[in-house]
C-alpha cells in the first residue's frame, strides 16, 4: 500500500504553500493551528499574511492577544489566535525561538495537541509517527476496515491502524502520513468518493466488499446560522472593524435577540476574546485605550 499511495501523492499533491520548500516549523505549526475546522480556500491568504507579518514565533509574542484577533479575521474558532499567540510566547522564551521537532516537547506547549504536536513532527521535521484526521480515518476504514466511515473516534485504536500501515523508515513513513490524508481529502471523500481514480482500489476491503453503506451512528450535522458562533462572530467584527473601544450599544446592535446576545457577550469575555474597561466601553484584548479591563458581562 505504501509505495502505490506515495507515487500516487507525488504525482496528485496539491500545492499548498506549508509544504513548499524551506518552510519552518512554525509555518507548519501556524497552517495546523488554521486549518483546523477551516477549508484550505480560506486558510491560505491569512496563512501567506501571518508569515510575512510574524515569520519567526517571537514576532507574534511581540504585539497584543487584540492584534492577533484582529488579523485572524475571520477563520473562526478564534481561540485558536489565543492559543498560538500563548504558544509563540513559550518558543520564543524557552525553545530558542524554535519550534521543537519532539513530540512530547510538542505537547507540553500551551493549546498544542497529540494531533497538532504529531503534525509538527512529521511534517516539519519528517519523523515517523501515527497522524489521524477526519481523512485519514476514512480511508484506513474503508481501505483496511471495508466500512462505509469510520464511526466514532477513538484515540487508540485509531493510532494503532495508522501505526501499522506506516513505512519503518522516517523519511518515506512521513510521506505516507500526508499522502493518507491528501486520498482522504481528495479522493477518498465522504460523499461521492473518486474510487476509480484511487491507487488503492485493487486492495481496498470497501470495495471487496461491495461498498456497503455505513451503518453506524450518524455525525451530527452543524450549523452556523442563527448559532452563538454566528452572534460571537458578529460581536467580535464590529471590534475589528474599529480602533479603539467601542460603547455597549454598537454590540446591541447586531443581534435582535438579547438573552442570546448576551450570552454570547459574556462568553467573550470569559474566553479572553474581549475587554471591558471601567468606563464600560468594549475592546479587543490589550486595546483598551483607558481604564482597566475586568472580564464579565458588565
Amino acid at each position: 500500500m505504501d509505495e502505490l499511495l506515495i507515487d500516487w501523492y507525488s504525482k496528485n499533491k496539491r500545492d499548498l504553500p506549508w509544504r513548499e520548500p524551506g518552510t519552518t516549523a512554525w509555518g507548519v505549526l501556524v497552517s495546523e493551528i488554521m486549518l483546523q475546522q477551516t477549508p484550505v480556500s480560506r486558510v491560505e491568504p491569512i496563512w501567506r499574511e501571518w508569515l510575512a507579518r510574524w515569520p519567526v514565533p517571537s514576532g507574534l509574542a511581540a504585539v497584543s492577544q487584540g492584534e492577533v484577533v484582529r488579523a485572524w479575521g475571520k477563520l473562526g474558532y478564534p481561540r485558536r489566535a489565543l492559543r498560538l499567540h500563548e504558544a509563540a510566547g513559550v518558543i520564543a522564551r524557552d525553545h530558542g525561538d524554535v519550534v521543537p521537532s519532539d513530540v512530547d516537547t510538542l505537547l507540553a506547549l500551551p493549546g498544542i495537541g497529540a494531533y497538532t504536536a504529531r503534525a509538527v513532527a512529521v511534517f516539519a521535521y519528517g519523523q515517523r509517527a501515527p497522524v489521524v484526521d477526519t481523512n485519514v480515518r476514512r480511508v484506513v476504514a474503508r481501505a483496511v476496515h471495508g466500512a462505509g466511515d469510520a464511526g466514532p473516534a477513538s484515540n487508540t485504536r485509531d493510532m494503532a491502524d495508522v501505526e501499522k500501515l506506516l513505512p519503518h523508515e522516517d523519511e518515506p513513513a512521513a510521506t505516507m502520513s500526508i499522502a493518507l490524508m491528501e486520498l482522504g481529502a481528495l479522493v477518498c471523500t465522504a460523499k461521492n468518493p473518486r474510487c476509480v481514480d484511487c491507487p488503492l482500489l485493487t486492495d481496498c476491503a470497501w470495495q471487496r466488499a461491495g461498498r456497503p453503506e455505513y451503518a453506524g451512528p450518524l455525525k451530527p450535522v452543524q450549523r452556523f446560522a442563527g448559532t452563538d458562533r454566528q452572534v460571537r462572530g458578529l460581536l467580535l467584527d464590529v471590534l475589528r472593524d474599529t480602533d479603539g473601544p467601542v460603547e455597549r450599544t454598537r454590540l446591541d446592535a447586531v443581534w435582535a435577540d438579547s438573552a442570546q446576545r448576551d450570552r454570547c457577550l459574556d462568553s467573550l469575555l470569559v474566553d479572553g476574546l474581549m475587554e471591558q474597561t471601567k468606563t464600560g466601553l468594549f475592546a479587543l484584548p490589550g486595546e483598551h485605550s483607558r481604564g482597566h479591563p475586568r472580564r464579565g458581562p458588565g
